[in-house]
């Protein structure tokens, strides 16, 4: 199949839903994929990324975190008459395309959702959001959602649940697999802190990543230990000044060799995270993958409860209860039996359902699926012929009562 992914922004720019994007593409081998996203400038290119055409499309302004361009109809219109797509895949939320995918999509393109998240922040624009929403979902021939979590907890979904399949998120193994010289690294980053257990967290340091309540959580926390904070963002002026601990250690954006350090070195992963817009948790995929047992908030509707299991895998207390955190902390340091039980389960996890090949293979099942289109004909005395049309090379063939009966290519 030829499939075509619109997505926000692609490779080399980073971001969750592009690193997923890229993974989808260039995992998928079987099939010819393109793509078409913005550019970050105010310029039309199409370039090859890693042997996969990219469109990408001139940025003129951006409102409420949505790029918006006057050439966005032409390129992907352009791009739709050369690439010729079996399935498109659109990336929400992602609503300025969406109108205009809704506009040029052939009747007999597949359509699939990718529906990263719902729009949660920009409540004051989202009833002018929701109609596109509602009729880019009433044309899919399929969502697929990173979670069963946020797949029932999702309202605008709801109507569309038999549409639904999970496709889970991933991390990527190749970032944080140890090689020659680490174990030294990782001593050397435990011994800059006097090798006490570190409680380590790393994200954008924003509203619903809840880094305010690690702040106070640490204040109830017993342990001779350190927390160390990585990343930055809008808050990070405030929560230094809010924070006045000495144990407390803003570390900035890290490397990706550091950041695979850290997470070796921590003995804790603080996870604090408090709203659904956290969908689904990578980064704690990722502590998890390097044996590091996580802290979480219960998070109705999200994902982040899947990825990590409590009482398996990491400790998940009531959400923003800033002292049962705490305790959760407490006893993954003191407990060292109990934090290399989570740890090892944690990482086999998510070895065996969080990897980009098992991603993948979710995904190709789903792409599977719908290569066949499934009509029923007739249902006599309990006897059913269905009538099976693969739409990509018109392929067609009947079975009655689950024998085949007739095949014309």
């Amino acid at each position: 199949m030829r499939i075509l992914h619109i997505s926000k922004y692609y490779s080399p720019y980073l971001g969750g839903v592009e690193n997923i994007c890229k993974y989808l593409v260039e995992g998928a081998v079987k099939h010819e994929t393109a793509v078409v996203c913005f550019n970050d400038k105010c310029k039309d290119i199409i370039e090859e990324v890693n042997g996969h055409k990219v469109y990408r499309v001139a940025t003129w302004i951006n409102v409420a975190r949505q790029a918006l361009s006057l050439s966005y109809f032409w390129v992907l219109k352009k791009a739709i008459k050369e690439f010729k797509p079996d399935v498109i895949q659109f990336h929400w939320a992602n609503p300025f395309p969406a109108w205009i995918l809704l506009c040029v999509i052939p009747k007999n393109v597949k359509l699939i959702i990718h529906w990263h998240m719902d729009i949660i922040k920009q409540k004051h624009i989202y009833p002018f959001i929701k109609p596109v929403e509602t009729a880019l979902l009433k044309r899919a021939d399929m969502v697929c959602v990173t979670s069963p979590q946020y797949r029932d907890g999702s309202l605008p979904l709801q109507p569309f649940k038999d549409k639904v399949r999970i496709v889970q998120n991933a991390m990527d193994e190749d970032n944080f697999i140890l090689r020659d010289g680490d174990v030294e690294k990782i001593n050397a980053v435990k011994a800059k802190y006097g090798n006490k257990p570190i409680v380590f967290f790393i994200g954008r340091h924003i509203q619903y990543k809840g880094l305010p309540h690690l702040i106070e959580a640490e204040k109830y926390v017993k342990s001779d230990c350190v927390f160390v904070i990585a990343g930055s963002g809008p808050l990070t002026d405030e929560l230094k000044a809010q924070c006045k601990s000495s144990r407390v250690h803003f570390v900035g954006r890290l490397s990706d060799e550091d950041l695979k350090l850290y997470h070796y070195a921590a003995s804790v992963f603080a996870f604090p995270s408090v709203t659904k817009n956290e969908a689904f948790g990578v980064a704690l995929a990722e502590a998890m993958y390097c044996g590091t047992p996580a802290v979480t908030f219960t998070i109705p509707g999200s994902g982040v409860n899947w990825v990590s299991l409590n009482g398996e895998t990491g400790i998940e207390v009531p959400n923003g209860d800033d002292k049962a955190y705490a305790e959760a902390v407490d006893k993954l340091i003191e407990d060292k039996e109990l934090n290399k039980k989570y740890g090892v389960a944690g990482h086999q996890r998510v070895v065996e359902n969080f990897t980009i090949p098992k991603m993948v293979a979710v995904q190709e099942k789903c792409y599977k699926e719908l290569s066949e289109m499934r009509v029923m004909i007739t249902k006599r005395g309990g006897v059913n012929t269905t009538l099976f049309i693969s739409f990509r090379n018109v392929h067609i063939h009947a079975v009655h009562d689950g024998v085949k009966l007739k095949e014309v290519a």
